[in-house]
């Protein structure tokens, strides 16, 4: 393959798939500077593997399976940095407008997201996305009755955040 063409499927599928990125790294990521650091690490991932892709799998499927390994790979990492040397939250973000208004409930449902452990958050995005079970095991590597399971559970545990959020606003 040559560059050209590598940079032709990775613009592509950029433009195709970017939604499906933002959703993970709003997901993972905690601050604007660290959604365009996730961002920019599985921009790199994918552009990495584009040679490697082979077909066996929908292109949906690879970039899910590439953005969420990436994406927890990445909070590990963050998390022992951080421990280490503290975090950057003192310092405004000042490269970042904050003039769109967020809507209420979404920014809700990704804080509540973004509490979950590392697989439920993938199965939760996965599920929102419109993935089947089959789909969603094989992203994961994980059992189509696990996923069933983990669903199940998710959805429990949104309920009872939600009911606390529509009672108190928070």
């Amino acid at each position: 393959m040559t560059v050209q063409e590598q940079q032709h499927i990775f613009k592509q599928w950029l433009y195709m798939y970017k939604a499906l990125i933002f959703k993970i790294v709003r997901a993972y990521g905690s601050t604007a500077m660290d959604h365009d650091d996730l961002f920019q690490e599985i921009s790199i991932q994918v552009w990495n593997s584009i040679p490697t892709f082979r077909h066996e799998s929908a292109v949906t499927t690879w970039i899910y399976r590439i953005a969420l390994n990436t994406a927890i790979r990445w909070v590990s990492k963050e998390q022992k940095y951080r421990n280490t040397n503290g975090t950057m939250e003192s310092i405004p973000d000042i490269l970042f407008q904050q003039n769109i208004q967020a809507d209420e409930q979404l920014t809700w449902l990704y804080k509540a997201i973004h509490q979950l452990d590392e697989i439920d958050r993938s199965v939760a995005l996965l599920l929102l996305d419109g993935f089947s079970y089959k789909e969603m095991a094989t992203i994961l590597g994980i059992t189509v009755s696990n996923v069933g399971v983990k669903i199940n559970r998710i959805k429990k545990q949104l309920i009872i955040q939600s009911k606390k959020f529509n009672k108190n606003g928070i």
